[in-house]
């Protein structure tokens, strides 16, 4: 699972930071990405990178301000001129179906692709075999939603030698053993899956927050999160604007964090009133809560790997 940031920044895009956009590259695990807030330019800032539209098979939105959704015509347009073909689930607050439909109606837009709309509401959104997706309300001046993505358990590494060793032959027999069947060899011997997997392996846990006052419902979705992915657009001097606005500064999202038992904090939604220069500062005050801390920047790429999380 890797994560890249398209836009960091909070209100309007700025010279540093476009507004808010994040990738979940679940390539590995199904093929497809995940695309959580969709600010204006995020077509634009896509094309810097490797994504590819046609790749993304869901898009979050965690609120209705328009630095969060203003790209979203624009994307889901190219998405078709790009050979999107494929059903595309997007989930978001009540008013963003019918504010997609009164744009395409408008600029008389077709789509190559069906869109399936799902008005979130509180509780689990979405659930296969590999995932399942709670929404909680967070506290701002409109409806705001965060996400904890959950990856199920994942099965354990067939031991190959073992299995071998108990006399089961090279082929399908193998597969099934992996895939948690027990199998009967040709001489009657029972081969149990158990005895020759590995123990399941506890998948990752994500929290991506909307924009949001620091509050339980923020803690709630990060309990015991590998990642928790945190608006800071504000700092401990500013705290007031905060307050007003709907917003956490830099010392609260860390909070959050610590507070949630989380294992790690990626700051998000960084105004544009701090300089190249004040970000070390918002990130060591930060660190001095929760010192597992990384700050976002348009672009930033982050790998899970072996329970690991790496910054590149």
């Amino acid at each position: 699972m890797q994560l890249q940031f398209l836009g960091t920044g909070a209100g309007m895009p700025s010279k540093e930071r476009n507004t808010s956009a994040l990738v979940l590259k679940l390539l590995e695990e199904r093929g497809t990405v995940w695309l959580f807030d969709c600010g204006e330019a995020t077509q634009h800032q896509i094309l810097h990178t490797t994504i590819r539209p046609r790749k993304v098979e869901k898009i979050f939105i965690t609120h209705l301000h328009g630095d969060h959704i203003f790209g979203l015509p624009g994307f889901l347009s190219s998405r078709s001129f790009l050979g999107g073909e494929t059903t595309l689930t997007i989930y978001g607050p009540k008013g963003l179906k019918e504010w997609i439909t009164a744009c395409f109606h408008v600029s008389k837009t077709h789509l190559t692709y069906p869109i399936e709309f799902v008005e979130v509401q509180e509780g689990v959104i979405f659930e296969d075999d590999q995932f399942v997706v709670h929404a909680q309300l967070l506290e701002h001046v409109i409806p705001s939603y965060g996400f904890r993505i959950e990856q199920k358990p994942l099965q354990g590494e067939l031991l190959i030698e073992k299995a071998i060793e108990l006399g089961v032959p090279k082929g399908p027999l193998l597969g099934k053993l992996k895939n948690g069947e027990d199998i009967t060899l040709e001489d009657g011997r029972t081969v149990l899956s158990s005895e020759v997997t590995a123990p399941a392996k506890n998948g990752f846990i994500i929290s991506i927050l909307g924009d949001t006052s620091y509050c339980e419902s923020a803690k709630n979705l990060s309990e015991n999160a590998d990642i928790v992915i945190h608006e800071a657009t504000f700092d401990h001097k500013t705290e007031q604007l905060a307050a007003s606005y709907g917003h956490s500064t830099n010392i609260e999202a860390a909070k959050v964090a610590k507070e949630s038992n989380a294992k790690h904090l990626i700051l998000n939604h960084i105004s544009s009133r701090f300089l190249a220069n004040d970000l070390k500062t918002l990130l060591n005050e930060a660190k001095d809560i929760f010192p597992q801390c990384f700050i976002a920047h348009d672009f930033s790429y982050y790998e899970w790997k072996n329970g690991q999380l790496f910054e590149s």
